[in-house]
């Protein structure tokens, strides 16, 4: 297959995930084709994103998991729209925080 410069990469591995992971830079506005198992969907970036970043496949609630590679990384802080940026402004890690111990 040819690889163009228009086409976008990105790594999901779990359907359950939320996330997906830029395998290079990829600009607001641009369509991401994904396929996890045996699903295949485009996303469409509201941010830029850089290389190895995460970016949101579905829209995900306040205080709902992040979920890559099949394991909870987090949680979101705020609400995260389809194609935005998942990063320290709008992901709070779950381990180590005795805020959440017991929760």
């Amino acid at each position: 297959m040819d690889i163009s410069e228009n086409m976008h990469r990105a790594v999901m591995m779990k359907k359950k995930d939320n996330v997906a992971m830029a395998l290079g830079d990829i600009p607001a506005g641009a369509a991401v084709e994904l396929r996890v198992e045996d699903i295949d969907f485009t996303v469409t970036m509201r941010d830029s994103i850089a290389f190895g970043h995460k970016f949101a496949v579905r829209p995900i609630s306040i205080e709902e998991d992040i979920v890559k590679y099949g394991e909870v990384i987090g949680m979101a802080n705020r609400t995260i729209q389809e194609g935005e940026h998942v990063h320290v402004h709008n992901l709070d890690g779950k381990r180590g925080r005795g805020d959440q111990h017991g929760a």
